[in-house]
């Protein structure tokens, strides 16, 4: 008996012994596998190759068949290689107009090799109609498709309230498609786990938008614990449309790696971020790309010992004019145009290659609208083309326009010098569908007293900071603001001008009107919630009666919706044609300010104090009762150590 139980604990002790080797041999097997990884996220439609301004120079960028190129050499080298798109792969070009009969974007997608990608919010721009009919169309087109990954919808929340019409078209849509909230993919010895998830912001940047969302955070974790327990994989990616900030507490794709520390790569998308290095939180790394297919992101991984991956490699590969285009991918791309010369444009009269104005202006980048806390030419010329086309659309409302508008946010592109053409017209504001279902925002007409117009320029001076989509570019309005002014009362001047830009003062209970696209009517509701509801402005009829319902203020023109980007070709090609060939030419008006958003630099502090307004005393005040309040606390806890000491003498 004694010899069993020795026997016994001398293969215990062997096994024990033996077990760390053990380990350590499994660890070898899988240590020095290797990962490629190509991706893309927030092109935009942008198929073409376009034409654009960076650093002061006209460059062609992008296009997919030139990335079609990259992939295929990459290919070349490693047929294991990875492809992953993060969402807002749609809306930002003519190509957008067939999205929801054609799908064009995720056709080319699945004909380029992407395995797998995510929704982000531009997706929602068709609303759910639109969507879902993108998605059937690409399930019946019978092409190649990636997969499409998202685990953070909540439809437990929604099923339980009673799914809308709308949501049930969607979930539909969802499941015809395939779409689940994570898919394991074998890349050579590699088996990838990839999930998806849609952030906070992009919902706040998605007014059409039905459905309801978890927390990234809290559904990523329980998608990767359900991967770790079900699934035999040796990587997680995540291809997120949340986005990164330079504010970490608010960046929403780091809190996720801290949050999940299993997942191993983040491609995050949706803030249009260019990462020259990949972020590390722990083992997870994050990589940004940048937009409009400007780059293709390429990394390397190797994996570790404990079973966790290195970054070997990382690098962000400019697709440029040098990049020569794959003839297959750029035969299909053209394809696809005609059917949007045949199917939409024809409706306006316009060919994509039509030339409207020829420029020698040069103009700011969407990029220093959204950056640079200014007066910008391509932010005036854009609000001048809503005036003008406004005041000459003929609709029911004979008042001539007071004030247009133009958010930073909606503006996506600029122009460059020589011809100016109509797709170059469409890329620069492409945005949305209107209440008629056809693609691209219309302009709304709305009123708004004087008191409401001051607190638009104000929303411009004071929160724009904190909002830089809500930057503010204006035709018929003025104003002077001074950076250093408390918040909320940094705007020291605003009035009106007339046709010959005399001054017109603004009167607070007077109706004027205000012309803008619907998507900036949609957004009015976000600015009302960045500042707490202090900064809200309510649309109103001519006769001031609330609208209750944005799309009730669409412009029609011959019975038609006025869409924005019609109403800026619209423009161009009414300028003057001075050098007589029979092209309009760009006015060197737009060559300098016009003084219609003034910054005065000074921290006097007569200036700083001059010509308080409301929200100055309602701050004030606020401040004023805080000092109170707390002198009062500091009193009571006097008061009360005094009572302690007499109580212990």
């Amino acid at each position: 008996m004694k010899k069993k139980v020795s026997r016994y604990l001398l293969c215990c002790l062997l096994l024990l012994m033996l077990t760390p080797f053990a380990f350590r041999a499994s660890a070898a097997e899988t240590a020095g596998r290797q990962m490629d990884i190509l991706f893309l996220h927030d092109t935009h439609s942008h198929l073409n190759s376009f034409l654009t301004v960076e650093d002061g120079q006209d460059v062609t960028l992008g296009g997919f068949a030139g990335i079609q190129t990259l992939i295929n050499q990459a290919k070349a080298e490693n047929p294991d290689t990875l492809l992953l798109d993060a969402g807002d792969f749609s809306m930002g070009t003519l190509v957008q107009t067939i999205f929801h009969t054609d799908a064009a974007e995720l056709r080319m997608l699945g004909a380029m090799g992407f395995d797998a990608a995510t929704l982000g919010n531009h997706e929602f721009d068709y609303r759910s109609s639109g969507l879902a009919g993108a998605l059937n169309a690409a399930v019946e087109s019978k092409d190649p498709l990636p997969a499409l990954v998202l685990c953070n919808i909540d439809w437990e929340s929604m099923e339980a309230d009673g799914l809308t019409p709308d949501q049930q078209l969607l979930k539909d849509a969802f499941e015809a498609y395939g779409m689940k909230d994570y898919v394991v993919l074998t890349k050579g010895e590699v088996k990838v786990a990839v999930l998806g998830v849609f952030g906070e912001d992009s919902l706040a940047c998605a007014p059409t938008c039905v459905l309801k969302f978890r927390d990234i955070s809290s559904a990523a974790a329980d998608t990767v614990r359900h991967i770790r327990e079900n699934e035999d994989v040796d990587m997680i990616v995540c291809v997120s449309h949340s986005g990164t900030s330079a504010d970490e507490r608010n960046s929403e794709d780091e809190i996720l790696a801290k949050a999940v520390p299993d997942i191993d790569l983040i491609i995050s998308g949706h803030t249009h971020t260019t990462l020259p290095q990949p972020i590390q939180h722990g083992d997870t790394y994050i990589v940004s790309c940048g937009s409009y297919g400007r780059n293709l992101g390429s990394l390397s991984m190797s994996q570790k010992p404990d079973g966790r991956w290195r970054m070997d490699t990382y690098e962000l590969l400019p697709v440029t004019e040098a990049i020569p285009a794959d003839s297959a991918a750029q035969a299909k791309i053209d394809s696809l145009m005609e059917k949007v010369d045949a199917a939409y444009l024809s409706r306006f009269g316009y060919t994509s290659g039509q030339i409207l104005v020829q420029n020698t202006v040069e103009f700011a980048t969407s990029d220093d609208l959204y950056e640079t806390h200014t007066e910008h030419n391509l932010g005036n010329l854009l609000a001048d083309a809503f005036y003008h086309a406004a005041n000459q659309a003929g609709d029911s409302d004979s008042h001539p326009v007071d004030v247009a508008i133009v958010p930073s946010g909606c503006v996506r592109d600029t122009f460059a010098a020589g011809d100016i053409t109509v797709e170059d017209v469409f890329n620069a504001y492409s945005l949305g569908i209107g209440a008629d279902g056809i693609p691209g925002y219309p302009l709304i007409s709305m009123y708004l007293t004087g008191a409401e117009l001051k607190t638009g320029a104000e929303i411009d001076a004071s929160v724009s900071d904190f909002m830089p989509s809500a930057r503010l570019y204006l035709s018929g309005c003025n104003f002077s603001y001074n950076p250093h002014r408390l918040i909320l009362n940094k705007v020291t001047d605003c009035y009106l001008t007339d046709e010959n830009g005399g001054r017109r003062e603004i009167e607070d209970d007077r109706l004027y009107r205000i012309v803008c696209d619907l998507y900036s009517g949609q957004m009015l509701g976000a600015v009302t919630d960045v500042s707490y509801g202090i900064l809200s402005v309510q649309p109103k009829f001519a006769d001031g009666t609330p609208i209750v319902n944005i799309e009730d203020a669409i412009i029609t023109a011959d019975g038609k919706e006025l869409k924005a980007w019609a109403a800026i070709a619209g423009y161009l090609d009414s300028m003057e044609d001075t050098d007589g060939d029979g092209i309009s030419n760009m006015p060197e008006y737009y060559a300098s300010a016009q003084g219609r958003k003034v910054t005065e630099d000074s921290r006097a502090m007569g200036d700083l104090i001059k010509n308080p307004n409301k929200y100055a005393f309602l701050i004030v005040g606020i401040i004023l009762l805080a000092i109170v309040l707390v002198i009062l606390l500091v009193i009571m806890i006097v008061k009360l150590i005094r009572r302690l000491r007499r109580r212990r003498r």
